[in-house]
């Protein structure tokens, strides 16, 4: 069972404190985070600690798409369940999920996604991004936050079973709008600026 938003906001500031000692961790740009609105977050994904840190500064009500699988490991399974993550279907279509998703950004919260479908490049790199993140914010009629996570890999990435001490960055990017073309169909909309959202993420690695 998910913890309340209190019980997240209490949990804040001892993550923060842990992730600045341990991992050296600094937050850029989180003067470009909307305090109010449906908001929907598409980061790169680099380690098992990436939701709780993109999380960290965006002080509202929060929800995360996570690969059902994930789900089913040793504690990381258990962490992100009590953190108010739904399980996504990464493989065909995913009502449900995108269901629960929709309705939770247009009552004005936020939800977290990581459109690589999992961890990426041991070296830091991305691998190609679905297009599931944008269609979501064109059907909710919301806007996008980039975030781009920097050195979590050397810290514990694909590579590494248990993490180690190494600085991690979180890039808050602006505000990006997702635009379909009059006329245009929306898996080409998505597709295409999929590769935009894609290029702004990618810039901060």
């Amino acid at each position: 069972m998910a913890i309340s938003q209190r019980g997240i906001d209490l949990l804040r500031p001892v993550v923060a404190f842990g992730s600045r000692i341990f991992w050296r961790l600094e937050l850029i740009g989180t003067e470009n985070i909307p305090q109010t609105g449906g908001l929907l977050v598409a980061a790169n994904h680099q380690s098992y600690g990436d939701p709780f840190w993109v999380a960290l500064a965006i002080k509202r009500p929060i929800r995360f798409l996570a690969w059902s699988e994930a789900f089913s490991w040793p504690v990381i399974g258990n962490a992100i369940e009590r953190l108010g993550a739904w399980p996504l279907q990464i493989e065909g279509s995913d009502p449900a999920a995108i269901r629960r998703s929709l309705t939770w950004l247009r009552d004005g919260n936020v939800v977290v996604i990581f459109p690589e479908g999992g961890r990426g490049k041991p070296d830091g790199g991305m691998i190609r991004m679905k297009g599931g993140a944008v269609r979501i914010a064109l059907e909710a009629g919301v806007p996008i936050l980039p975030v781009t996570i920097r050195g979590a890999n050397r810290s514990w990435g694909s590579d590494k079973l248990f993490p180690r001490p190494r600085k991690v960055e979180i890039i808050y990017h602006p505000i990006f709008h997702a635009e379909q073309r009059a006329g245009e169909e929306t898996r080409a909309c998505a597709r295409r600026e999929t590769e935009r959202l894609g290029e702004i993420i990618r810039s901060a690695l």
